[in-house]
Formats: C-alpha cells, sequence, structure tokens
C-alpha cells in the first residue's frame, strides 16, 4: 500500500488555474538574454563537480539550460545519465548513487548535489546516505516536507508499484535534513506541489529562499540561477545564509 506522503485534505492543493500556467511555461523557450543576464552578475566558480538531477517525468534535456549556466560559470556540471525520471526506483537509486562515486573518484573532491522537484529529494536522501560526498545540497521546488498536496499526485501513485522498497521505507524520516549545508528554493506560487512542503527544516547550515515563478520552470529561473550561484561560490566547510 502507498503510505501516507500525499495529504488528505485535497484543499492543500495548488489551485487548478495554476496548472494552465505551468503547461503555457514549460512549453515557453527561454529568452537568450536572460542566462546571459544572469550570467553577468553571478560569481565565478571554483571548478568543483556538480551534479544535476531531473524533476518527475523529465531527463537530462530538462536541465541543459541550468547545466550550461555552470558550465560557463566556471563548474564541472554533470547530468544524471539515468533517463526520465520516473521516480525512486532500484535502477535510479543505485544509479545516482554510483553517479556521485565516480564524480568524486574522478574530480578527488566533494560533489554539490542540485535537484529540480522530485529530483531534488532524491538528492536530499542520497545527501543523508553519502554526505562525506557531498560538498552542498541544492533543492528547486522539491517536497522535502510530508505531507505534500499535487495535481500529479495520481500519476506518482501509478508509477510507484515500481519503486524500491528501501525508497517507501524512507518516507517515515524524509522530513529529516541531511547533515551538509542545505538550500531550499520555493515558490507561492507553485502549481504542483504545496509551496509548505518545499520547505527545509530551520536549522544550521539550512535555508529556505523564495523565488517567483511556476514549478515547472524552476530549473531555469533567471532568479534561482542566482541563488544557486552564490551559494556554489561559498568556500567549502563555510557557511553564510544568503542575502
Amino acid at each position: 500500500m502507498q503510505p501516507s506522503i500525499f495529504a488528505r485534505d485535497r484543499s492543500l492543493r495548488p489551485p487548478a488555474h495554476r496548472l494552465w500556467i505551468e503547461a503555457v511555461s514549460a512549453i515557453t523557450p527561454m529568452p537568450r538574454r536572460a542566462s546571459l543576464a544572469a550570467g553577468r552578475t553571478a560569481p565565478r566558480g571554483d571548478g568543483h563537480p556538480v551534479l544535476l538531477l531531473p524533476a518527475f517525468l523529465r531527463g537530462e534535456r530538462h536541465m541543459q539550460p541550468l547545466e550550461r549556466f555552470l558550465l560557463e560559470r566556471g563548474y564541472a556540471a554533470y547530468g544524471w545519465d539515468l533517463g526520465v525520471n520516473v521516480g525512486p526506483t532500484d535502477r535510479v537509486l543505485l544509479g545516482i548513487e554510483r553517479r556521485l562515486d565516480e564524480l568524486h573518484a574522478r574530480h578527488g573532491c566533494k560533489v554539490s548535489l542540485i535537484g529540480h522537484s522530485l529530483g531534488g529529494a532524491m538528492a536530499r536522501e542520497l545527501a543523508k546516505r553519502r554526505p562525506e560526498a557531498v560538498r552542498l545540497l541544492i533543492v528547486l521546488t522539491s517536497p522535502i516536507r510530508l505531507p505534500t498536496a499535487s495535481p500529479v499526485e495520481p500519476i506518482y501513485r501509478v508509477l510507484s508499484r515500481w519503486h524500491s522498497r528501501s525508497s517507501v521505507d524512507r518516507y517515515a524520516t524524509l522530513n529529516e535534513p541531511p547533515d551538509v549545508p542545505v538550500t531550499a528554493i520555493y515558490s507561492r506560487s507553485d502549481g504542483i506541489l504545496a509551496w509548505q512542503s518545499c520547505l527545509e527544516l530551520e536549522g544550521s547550515r539550512r535555508e529556505s529562499i523564495e523565488v517567483k515563478g511556476p514549478h515547472s520552470t524552476m530549473a531555469r529561473n533567471v532568479a534561482a540561477w542566482r541563488i544557486i550561484a552564490d551559494r556554489l561560490a561559498q568556500a567549502e566547510g563555510s557557511w553564510a545564509p544568503y542575502r
């Protein structure tokens, strides 16, 4: 039986009219001038590796604008090489851990993780399992505080029959943060997830930052990019809240 990861109260779901905004936003190309503007003001990176995890039902292409932005800023940015994200299957969970190990060994340093939506929740669980290999975690409109509410719940429930038993067992502790620095970016205009479930628990080296914009384009949201660049530019082992 599917664990109670979704709220029983359907009123917590984002308003139905936001789905139209999400759909239109998802198919609207990102203006090149917007990414150029973000790059002009963003700090340069130190070359450390960054692993990107896509949203539910999205693949590598979904994260490519952010990947290009990070490469231009001097980071070694990588996709997850696992195709479309259908949820925490055994293949995906083993794959992202192998990918983390590969990048950790190749660069000889810790890897920063960035995940959008469900990809962020999965990156957060990976950081819990392997904190010694993770430098920083950034989650973009990700369901990291249960229960959540979403209009895509029926699709997730159907696909959950193929999800790993180990991931189902972890739902009970999903609200607990990892022992690495965490920045959670959320939007009150989110049309896919209840924004309240995208907030990280308060505490040392943890922060939740609000930006404007729809859920579907958060991985190419310029305001989010500026926050990402600022957070990644911090020296390893240091931490100061975003301002």
